[in-house]
């Protein structure tokens, strides 16, 4: 295909060529197709010679000469026949290798079969074909190494690019290797591996070396002259990214990270999207083992809708639940930039004037049912929520409208129309309430529990905590605080909270809703609580600010340290190590009760402590292990 005097070329991704470079393609190719003939002569005569011991007549020569140059054509011929000399594998390739080996072999039996009954009439020994095809291999494999290593060395990355040390040597390691030591435009150079792995002691991977283990970062660094740490560890955990990150900051190394292995896999990332770690890797990344045939099973094909799904959970489910393929996906929100998000993660575009964006709220009895009653949902994801619990101390009420009521309404329509699968996202304050926030998603169990008995079907909530960057959280605000160089709030030096990322909240939802049962509550794995303190504290670190921290006592409400299970609640794993299962208690929508729901509330004893600490300022520097 021409552009303008030049070519579309699919190995640059369509970037038009010159006719020039055009020429020099073809040329090399020509060139390989002549070595490997030669290759062909070559190993023919040598294996006849070796056999005569280099002692031979003219009939016996000329004989030789035929068949080494029938032997090489015969290779080129094929060659372009299966176009392998016109580019249907990169050079020195193990594809590549393994075609002409294929053809190789192929040929030498061929030939054979004409050389073994002819070879005493011609002058040639019948066995030349089976002497002479190892000669050929081999050449032609030596020619593809050597051609390879000339080429790696001239793409390597120059001297400017930054000296690396790489956490990792196992395979995605190894796929960073191999992009990196092939670019010469990378911007990273890697100049030493480290690994924990005793077998891997004297490994070297694209040329490579280990150079010790992960406790030995601060001797790598300072042999090696790297100026970079860059983890390539699948789906390595957030305390061991802190431990890793830790160690690589007192070397004075700068730290990045590969993407995990699940966004590999799916695509949405690639192995050079090296970044500079971030605070989100540090308290929040938990590898989630997919069943993915399970979910397909209840939503591949199926009319889905979900609530909220405009907000930071909600949007993220949308995505995650659209890759599913189900045949409808209905996303509810009162907030119409909210959906208009959701419509960009899923469909690619935002132009809200398609059915698969409602504006509807979840308090609009009315609304909801026609919804229900068009639509027809099969499975229901409940994420339409007030969430934020200081607010919700100080209007309680509005917690009472949306949370309870209209979670009831929500039921109340999907149990209507027979779906099949609610669920309801929880969050751990309902354990063990102590808060308006608290106390009105525990009775939104406790009616997604009763609706679960009164169906039998999946009608279960999923419980966890903190979500990292969701609209409105701590990390979000820390991080707005830092920039403007204000001084950063934290309710308590001692305070910790779970934390997780939106998408993998969202996988395990997804994931929960495969595998819960009627009436249940799910629990999902947040791994160790987190210091709010340490978390203020390496985010201004990695800011490089001077930022003052100032502790203002727990508001009303809230806890000292979040609680993920109730005091009554009894556990179990049987189908997801990362997803514990209990049972919820019921209640039925007439014993519903405001007054008395308010009034229990504010019986409930407080863990607060409202005295004010003097602030404090944290150099960016200081230590903060």
């Amino acid at each position: 295909m021409n552009q303008q005097d030049g070519f579309i070329d699919v190995s640059t991704g369509g970037i038009p060529i010159s006719s020039e470079v055009s020429v020099k393609q073809r040329r090399r190719r020509m060139l390989a197709a002549a070595v490997d003939g030669l290759a062909w002569s070559f190993g023919v005569t040598l294996a006849i010679a070796l056999r005569f011991e280099f002692v031979m007549d003219a009939r016996g020569w000329i004989a030789t000469i035929v068949l080494a140059v029938v032997a090489g054509v015969i290779q080129v011929i094929v060659g372009y026949a299966t176009t392998l000399y016109r580019g249907r594998f990169t050079y020195g390739s193990f594809d590549e290798v393994r075609a002409v080996a294929l053809i190789v072999i192929l040929e030498a039996v061929f030939l054979s079969l004409i050389v073994i009954p002819l070879g005493p009439v011609i002058g040639v020994p019948r066995g030349t074909l089976l002497l002479a095809f190892p000669f050929v291999l081999l050449l032609m494999f030596g020619v593809r190494y050597m051609s390879r290593l000339l080429i790696d060395r001239a793409r390597k990355p120059g001297e400017d690019a930054e000296p690396a040390l790489i956490i990792g040597a196992g395979f995605l390691g190894d796929k960073l290797l191999a992009n990196i030591t092939t670019d010469p435009a990378s911007p990273i150079r890697a100049v030493g591996l480290l690994d924990d792995d005793p077998a891997k002691r004297n490994l070297r991977l694209r040329g490579v070396p280990v150079v010790g283990t992960t406790r030995d970062i601060a001797a790598a660094a300072q042999s090696t002259r790297a100026k970079l740490a860059v983890i390539a560890i699948p789906n390595a955990d957030s305390m061991l990214l802190r431990t890793l990150s830790d160690r690589a900051a007192a070397a004075g190394l700068r730290v990045a990270i590969t993407p995990t292995l699940a966004t590999l896999t799916s695509g949405e990332e690639s192995v050079t999207d090296v970044r500079d770690i971030s605070i989100e890797d540090l308290i929040g990344r938990h590898p989630v083992d997919t069943n993915v045939e399970l979910i397909a099973g209840y939503v591949t094909g199926r009319r889905v809708l979900v609530t909220g799904a405009g907000g930071s959970i909600g949007s993220e489910l949308c995505r995650q639940l659209a890759k599913y393929g189900p045949s409808e996906l209905i996303m509810v929100d009162r907030d119409e930039t909210g959906l208009q998000v959701a419509q960009l993660g899923t469909s690619g575009h935002g132009l809200l004037d398609t059915n698969d964006v409602v504006l509807a709220d979840i308090r609009d009895v009315e609304t909801l049912d026609q919804l229900f009653d068009e639509r027809r949902p099969e499975v229901v994801f409940h994420a339409a929520a007030l969430k934020h619990l200081p607010m919700l101390e100080q209007y309680p009420d509005e917690a009472w409208k949306t949370n309870v009521i209209g979670t009831l309404n929500v039921i109340n329509a999907a149990r209507r129309v027979g779906v099949t699968t609610f669920v309801n996202i929880s969050t751990d304050k309902a354990a063990n309430p102590t808060s308006v926030l608290g106390h009105s998603k525990r009775v939104a169990e406790k009616l997604t529990a009763w609706a679960g008995e009164e169906t039998g079907m999946r009608y279960l909530s999923v419980r966890f905590g903190n979500v990292i960057g969701s609209r409105g959280s701590m990390l979000p605000t820390f991080q707005r605080l830092i920039s403007e160089g204000r001084p950063i709030t934290v309710t308590h030096p001692e305070a910790t909270r779970y934390f997780m990322t939106i998408p993998e909240a969202c996988q395990l939802v997804v994931q929960a809703g495969g595998i819960g049962r009627a009436g249940e509550v799910l629990i999902l794995d947040m791994g160790e609580p987190v210091s709010i303190l340490e978390v203020a504290k390496r985010m201004i670190a990695m800011s490089g600010k001077n930022v003052e921290i100032v502790f203002t006592g727990l508001r009303r409400g809230e806890k000292l340290h979040e609680e993920l299970v109730g005091s009554r609640e009894n556990l179990e794993r049987p189908f997801h190590p990362k997803v514990s299962h209990t049972r919820a208690d019921v209640i039925t929508p007439e014993r519903l009760d405001k007054a008395g729901w308010e009034a229990r509330m504010m019986s409930i004893p407080r863990d607060n402590d409202t005295a004010i600490i003097e602030p404090i300022r944290l150099d960016a520097t200081e230590n903060t292990q």
